[in-house]
């Protein structure tokens, strides 16, 4: 029988950057996370039904309204960070730290980096060799008990792991921008390892394939 979340209330924004929440849960069977990012204002109905069940929503920045907010908050629990275009009435924080059972993700809307950068590194390219540096000084960016982080902005889902870390952007859930895809994320926890997904609104051309990391590395 699955355990209740242990939260104050369906919506949680969090006015201190860095603050971790323990969404810890007393449960047998998978811990599913939905993810989205960059609906800029628009909430497609889809995820009503797509999102139904999962024990809790993280949503990467660009948020577009109070709206959003309050439709995803009747889904699930719901952790968000600040986008570039969200506006101060919202009171997000711009990054944040969640703790779901023993896995603990870092939130924020943009990574240091460019996000090819990211994906050149994890197909080992010349870019680590030319500064072995910049890879390293990267992911000592991170808390070293972090081993996920979502982030968004770029409308393009991304789903890799570095330096046993998953990194996680669920891709835009807003309207169609160009050739992107629309889509979002699910993350299921398992007690050895996690496994992320990317789930297309219009199909799953293109996509990321499901990528798993094993936790205790």
């Amino acid at each position: 029988m699955a355990g209740r979340v242990l939260r104050a209330g369906s919506l949680c924004y969090v006015g201190v950057s860095g603050f971790i929440i323990d969404c810890t849960t007393i449960r047998d069977d998978v811990m599913k996370i939905g993810l989205v990012s960059d609906t800029h204002g628009y909430f497609d109905p889809q995820l009503a039904e797509l999102l139904a069940g999962v024990d809790s929503i993280l949503h990467a920045g660009d948020v577009g309204s109070r709206t959003v907010l309050d439709d995803l908050g009747r889904i699930a629990d719901l952790r968000v960070v600040r986008g570039n275009v969200d506006s101060a009435e919202l009171s997000l924080p711009p990054s944040l730290k969640v703790r779901f059972e023993n896995v603990q993700i870092e939130m924020q809307h943009q990574l240091p980096i460019p996000q090819d950068e990211l994906e050149q590194w994890e197909d080992g390219s010349e870019l680590e060799k030319k500064n072995p540096g910049r890879l390293a000084q990267f992911l000592e960016s991170f808390d070293p008990e972090t081993r996920i982080v979502v982030f968004g902005h770029s409308h393009s889902p991304c789903l890799l792991t570095l330096g046993h870390k998953l990194f996680f952007n669920p891709g835009s859930s807003g309207k169609k921008r160009f050739s992107l895809p629309r889509c979002f994320g699910l993350m299921e926890i398992f007690p050895r390892g996690v496994r992320g997904s990317i789930i297309g609104l219009e199909g799953q051309d293109g996509l990321p394939g499901n990528v798993w990391l094993p936790l205790g590395e």
